[in-house]
């Protein structure tokens, strides 16, 4: 999916939130509202998507956002960055006191490292760019609907260079219980990479990769993915300069 198909003659005054029939899709697919102030692209969204996860309510404006959220209550928001009255900063600042069991994801043209770290502070679980095809983006829905962090390939260095610290002698102690490839696993998990894409890089199965994860959730006594995004994050495991 990419930016262009945004329509600019979309009138950003006039954009209101629709809020679907939560009955019409039956099954354990996460509930999402997705929000971007251009109304062709939220169409865009909801057809790349299809029925691999149900769209409760899309919204253009904050405060339709906000409200929309309140209303449904979804597993996740999609959210733009940049909009007129705010953007996705102040929809997570209004929502998240009140409603703290739903994600947030955001999805922009933007790879700017400020826009990155100004929204993971304020408290999204992942960044996105609208490169990202339709299945890629429904399964990162899914893995934050699962507690997972999940980031654009590049884009978790930036949020590595915001909050990473050196490791204690402690938690290297516990970074030495891991093979080497195990460490190579858990730097693209954390690089935000999807088991399909670190198979492929590291020329290995997808079941494999899923062995060394679990073992290093064992190891580590760890109990998502989530947490260990964010344990390799904290270590600066990632390597910057890397692919």
């Amino acid at each position: 999916m990419s930016a262009e198909g945004k329509d600019d003659a979309d009138a950003r005054g006039t954009a209101h939130a629709v809020v679907c029939n939560q009955s019409a899709r039956p099954g354990p697919s996460p509930r999402v509202v997705v929000v971007d102030d251009h109304g062709l692209f939220r169409a865009g969204v909801r057809a790349e998507l299809g029925d691999r996860v149900s769209v409760v309510a899309d919204a253009g404006t904050v405060e339709d956002a906000v409200r929309a959220i309140e209303q449904t209550t979804p597993d996740v928001v999609l959210l733009d960055v940049h909009m007129p009255d705010g953007g996705g900063v102040e929809v997570i600042r209004r929502v998240l006191p009140v409603l703290p069991s739903v994600r947030f994801l955001a999805l922009s043209v933007s790879d700017a490292a400020s826009d990155v770290i100004a929204v993971i502070r304020a408290g999204a679980r992942g960044y996105l760019t609208k490169t990202i095809s339709g299945e890629d983006l429904a399964d990162a829905i899914v893995r934050v609907a699962e507690g997972d962090a999940v980031f654009s390939p590049r884009l978790a260095g930036f949020v590595l260079d915001a909050f990473a610290r050196a490791p204690s002698p402690g938690e290297q102690a516990e970074l030495d219980q891991l093979t080497a490839r195990e460490r190579e696993v858990l730097q693209h998990i954390a690089r935000g990479y999807m088991y399909k894409e670190i198979a492929q890089r590291l020329d290995i199965s997808v079941k494999t990769v899923e062995a060394h994860v679990s073992a290093v959730l064992r190891k580590l006594q760890l109990s998502s993915r989530h947490e260990l995004s964010r344990w390799a994050i904290q270590r600066r495991l990632v390597n910057l300069d890397g692919p």
